[in-house]
């Protein structure tokens, strides 16, 4: 199984998808490939336009992209994919299109055969056992937030240490803690922006410029630097095999 899941598409100052393009273009290899693209976290911007916007970038590398909502049959799509790419936007919105058109399952079989996919922001957050762990809002209601599972631990993109002035609510830490405390022995990664997972080969690889604050229950949060093995979160807590495929 090969993934690359990216915190975000946009680093501030930069234009889209710079930063993670030549993680991407490494990753899909040398040889054309026309990924199938699923476009349905985009809410405030049309699903025509969010697709030539990825489209314009990924032929600057040499690969195009294919997204479902052109298609007749997504299902069929995906099963036929060379690799499979899902963007970032509201994960709600995503969750809920890709469970009416049939696709949770779909994607996930494909991936575990060995079909490159590629994720960010929401597209990282449905590459977890589920979506508890999004900053989203639940803009629409999706039958359930279980999701790809090609992972066994949760991501939190966009993960930011701040603490505005003035502001009196909880941190992206102190949620995090909730949702550890509730889930115990499940680890919580948060993925600053700017970083991303390469996960191939059984192992798991944390590339960018900032550190990950790792989180789990009965633990003092950790920070792992870019270049870091990561190995460890594709073990189930508590157990010695590994639940990786």
């Amino acid at each position: 199984m090969r993934l690359l899941l990216i915190s975000n598409s946009t680093n501030a100052g930069e234009a889209y998808l710079e930063h993670p393009m030549k993680q991407i273009r490494s990753f899909l290899g040398t040889a054309a490939v026309n990924a199938v693209f699923i476009p349905y976290a985009g809410v405030t911007i049309s699903f025509d336009d969010y697709t030539g916007r990825v489209r314009d970038r990924f032929r600057e590398i040499g690969h195009d992209i294919t997204s479902v909502h052109e298609l007749a049959n997504p299902v069929e799509a995906i099963e036929n994919a060379p690799a499979i790419i899902v963007g970032g936007g509201n994960t709600f919105h995503l969750v809920k299109m890709m469970q009416d058109q049939g696709l949770i399952e779909a994607i996930r079989n494909k991936v575990l055969q060995g079909t490159p996919y590629i994720g960010w922001s929401a597209g990282s957050n449905v590459a977890c056992p589920s979506i508890r762990t999004t900053n989203d809002m639940p803009i629409v209601e999706p039958s359930g937030f279980n999701v790809l599972n090609l992972v066994p631990f949760q991501i939190n993109p966009h993960y930011l240490d701040a603490n505005p002035e003035g502001h009196a609510g909880e941190t992206r830490e102190m949620r995090i803690e909730e949702f550890i405390e509730a889930n115990p022995g499940m680890f919580v990664v948060g993925l600053r922006e700017g970083t991303m997972f390469l996960v191939e080969g059984g192992s798991i690889r944390l590339i960018g410029t900032k550190p990950a604050r790792i989180f789990k229950k009965d633990s003092e949060p950790t920070e792992l630097e870019p270049g870091a093995d990561c190995s460890f979160l594709l073990y189930e807590p508590g157990l010695n095999n590994l639940v990786f495929h």
